[in-house]
């Protein structure tokens, strides 16, 4: 082997030792952050549920999370959960208000991570609010910011048939200035795909629920 093909072979091994240890270093530096920051990361989205419960269920003091197992409620005492939770709102007397539910589905951009407030006695959403949301700035994003649009979920009507096991009139989005019913949501002009996944969402969420919280209503 000539000299220069030597120095070549060499060169060539030490490039790819030095990428190597770079590529070492920087998944080391990746997990290392990953590690000092999850727990901050978990602490403000646990912040960020509890004000969204409030937020959702208007005139609560006082919540407490429960958590279905073998189709019945446990009331959880610690965070962590294997099983879904919802969550429910009491006022100063310790009156159940309504329950705060986690619901999610797919958007335009990404998937979309709601909370949702119910008032059983009236069978009405009475809140909604978007946890996550990677929708396109500026349109998509109204889903959150448009006050019009939010209007839609204080009294939203999600009346179920007399044997409790579905909605009389599923939830649906239409056309921006069309709502007739109190089970449609009025839409936002250019963010189509987005809002109709908000009632998307909702309906198939309302149908999971609501059915299993009527009866377990005892257990509140």
């Amino acid at each position: 082997m000539s000299n220069s093909a030597q120095i070549a072979k060499k060169s060539n091994t030490k490039m790819l030792r030095a990428m190597v240890g770079i590529g070492a270093v920087c998944a080391f530096l990746i997990v290392l952050t990953y590690e000092s920051t999850f727990s901050r990361i978990q602490t403000l989205r646990e912040n960020a549920l509890q004000e969204a419960i409030f937020k959702v269920i208007p005139g609560t003091t006082t919540t407490k999370s429960f958590e279905l197992k073998d189709g019945s409620f446990v009331e959880l005492k610690e965070k962590k959960s294997d099983g879904p939770i919802l969550y429910a709102g009491y006022n100063d007397n310790d009156e159940l208000i309504g329950f705060a539910i986690p619901a999610e589905g797919q958007g335009y951009a990404d998937v979309i991570r709601i909370l949702y407030g119910y008032e059983p006695e009236k069978q009405t959403i009475i809140g909604m609010y978007v946890l996550e949301s990677k929708e396109t700035p500026g349109l998509g994003d109204k889903i959150e910011k448009d006050e019009k649009f939010r209007q839609n979920f204080t009294a939203l009507y999600v009346k179920m048939n007399e044997e409790n096991s579905k909605l009389i009139n599923s939830i649906v989005t239409v056309k921006s200035g069309t709502k007739n019913n109190p089970w449609e949501v009025d839409g936002i002009t250019g963010a189509t795909i987005s809002s109709r996944a908000i009632g998307d969402i909702l309906d198939k969420s309302a149908n999971h629920w609501l059915p299993i919280i009527e009866a377990n209503s005892e257990e509140f």
